[in-house]
């Protein structure tokens, strides 16, 4: 193995492309973790933290690599923070975004349109191998308010509700380069990159 790889512990390709785009100039590569047969950590952390630190420890202890991993939800204001951790489970183990999305547009009906505050988050974490006692971590944080007719096609998830006043549209109505520039998954990004760029 090059000591140039990296593990993704995530088999998300878009994530894996938008890595590679950011580290490519640094001669770093990152793999999805399925390319090593590493199955999915079990996330029983109760922030965003704890779980991206679950993953990439896991990770790296299957690979023996140096691991990146994310973390990322909706926290929703009126909702006492929910769905938060459980985004991708909202609606239930396995549910899918669309099921996920449906129950948020009906938590989120009798909630005045002036108390709808959001805001996305993503927690970045590299580890250099799988006891790293000091991972580092980059978070990334991503305003707006939901509404409760999904608008656009070019998001996932909750990305039809999530409005941005200053854009005047939807996640999913952006283009993906500007959706890359503004979210808090390319901010965490951008930010976790720097820092791996210093320590090595």
């Amino acid at each position: 193995m090059s000591d140039k790889e990296i593990v993704l512990a995530s088999n998300n390709a878009g994530k894996v492309k938008e890595i590679n785009a950011l580290l490519a100039s640094h001669e770093l590569t990152v793999i999805p973790q399925q390319d090593f047969n590493v199955e999915d950590a079990i996330e029983n952390g109760l922030s965003f933290i704890e779980n991206a630190i679950i993953k990439a420890r896991h990770a790296a202890r299957k690979t023996s690599l140096p691991s990146i991993a994310d973390d990322s939800g909706l926290e929703v204001g009126a909702l006492n923070g929910q769905p938060g951790i459980y985004s991708a489970r909202y609606a239930g183990a396995g549910a899918s975004d669309e099921t996920n999305l449906q129950k948020l547009i009906n938590e989120i009906k009798n909630v005045s349109e002036t108390k709808r505050y959001a805001r996305f988050v993503c927690v970045m974490v590299y580890v250099r191998h799988a006891n790293d006692p000091v991972p580092i971590i980059s978070q990334g944080f991503w305003e707006g308010e939901i509404i409760d007719e999904p608008r656009g096609e070019n998001g996932f998830g909750y990305d039809p509700i999530f409005f941005l006043p200053d854009r005047g549209c939807t996640s999913a109505e952006l283009e993906s380069n500007v959706k890359n520039k503004l979210s808090h998954r390319g901010q965490a990004l951008r930010g976790l990159v720097s820092e791996i760029i210093k320590l090595l």
